[in-house]
């Protein structure tokens, strides 16, 4: 069954089933190219953004001043070839929205397998303006620690890198907002970059306490008489890592990459969850989190309705829209004829399986939703 939101838009129709039907029949190559992208406008500061002062820093500001300054934004990624364009589309979207985009510093972290050179020439390619630096993360320390999950993609180490933040970035920068590849921002992420986090939180998001927290460790956990304990002091909610302000200073001094890696070699002893990099960071931070508004996360987008895996959208607006469900498979460009000025969204049924052309470029999402 096929819905239409646009008319007159038959003579596209062909050109849209024909790219459909290759996504669907051509599985993405295990050794992904490096895509290239079209040039993204300069962004500017509005009158009211802070100065990057170098006199008002410490750190190595000779080169670079806004590397270490405490009035920037600082943005961590992961960035790899097979999720360059998510990476792509959630840097645009930051920039869009911000009020002082030239104040945002983005600290992407790679594999130390991947091409770091062609990963960084095409940020560079398509945001010439863009203050960033790419880090390679060494794989080799986290992946003896990883266990085989329920989703092999969740397996990834680069899927970890989130918890080596804190060693991988230097050590000037203090604050950091650590956003997924799969979302786009709606609102100025400078709201989100500064939320309070009290007097000893260690990093804020939103958190959903109404969902089965203890769904999300296996049994053999909550039978343990010692293991079933450690939510005794707290009340422990889910959050999703997807969407985290991290205090890198305070994650230093409680050395908290090191207790993440503690439960992780418990898992290898004891089987204690089945998700990937999530459980570890439940274990540690749940209940102890600044919450920050669910509008900063409407996650959970790319489900399955056929089988009801979608979840309700949070009620009232929404700044970050992030396509974490099961469903989502993969986003390919369309022929020009697609164009912004078009601003058509069109839904295409095919079972369970819904299509989407979005307005602001020639991208088709296949997904579940």
């Amino acid at each position: 069954m096929f819905e239409f939101e646009k008319k007159n838009m038959s003579q596209h129709l062909l050109l849209i089933l024909l790219s459909l039907l290759f996504v669907l029949f051509n599985p993405i190559s295990a050794s992904p190219t490096i895509q290239k992208f079209k040039e993204a406008p300069q962004f500017y500061n509005s009158a009211d953004c802070p100065i990057i002062d170098p006199g008002d820093d410490d750190g190595d500001v000779a080169s670079n001043p806004i590397l270490c300054s405490r009035r920037a934004v600082h943005v961590a990624m992961t960035l790899d070839a097979a999720y360059i364009r998510g990476s792509v589309a959630a840097v645009l979207s930051v920039l869009q929205h911000s009020s002082c985009p030239e104040n945002i510093v983005f600290h992407f972290v790679a594999s130390a397998s991947a091409d770091a050179s062609s990963l960084r020439s095409t940020i560079s390619a398509s945001f010439p303006y863009l203050d960033f630096t790419v880090y390679v993360f060494n794989v080799s320390s986290v992946s003896r620690l990883i266990s085989s999950s329920i989703r092999s993609a969740l397996d990834c180490p680069l899927n970890y890198a989130r918890s080596y933040l804190a060693d991988l970035l230097p050590p000037c920068v203090r604050r950091v907002v650590y956003l997924d590849s799969d979302l786009i921002l709606v609102d100025d992420i400078a709201k989100l970059a500064a939320t309070d986090l009290g007097r000893d939180s260690v990093l804020a998001a939103p958190e959903y306490c109404n969902a089965n927290f203890t769904s999300y460790f296996t049994s053999a956990f909550w039978s343990n008489p010692t293991l079933s304990l450690t939510f005794a002091d707290r009340k422990a909610c889910y959050f999703n890592t997807g969407v985290m302000v991290i205090d890198l200073s305070r994650w230093r001094e409680g050395a908290y990459t090191a207790r993440i890696e503690e439960w992780m070699a418990m898992q290898k002893r004891m089987r204690i969850y089945e998700l990937g990099s999530l459980p570890p960071f439940l274990l540690v931070f749940a209940g102890l989190i600044k919450p920050v508004n669910h509008r900063w996360n409407q996650h959970g987008l790319g489900g399955d309705n056929f089988r009801g895996l979608c979840r309700d959208l949070h009620p009232g607006p929404v700044s970050l829209l992030h396509w974490s469900g099961k469903e989502v498979t993969e986003m390919v460009e369309l022929p020009s004829v697609f164009t912004s000025r078009e601003k058509l969204r069109l839904r295409l049924h095919l079972g369970n399986m819904r299509v989407h052309i979005m307005s602001d470029g020639p991208i088709l999402c296949v997904d579940g939703s």
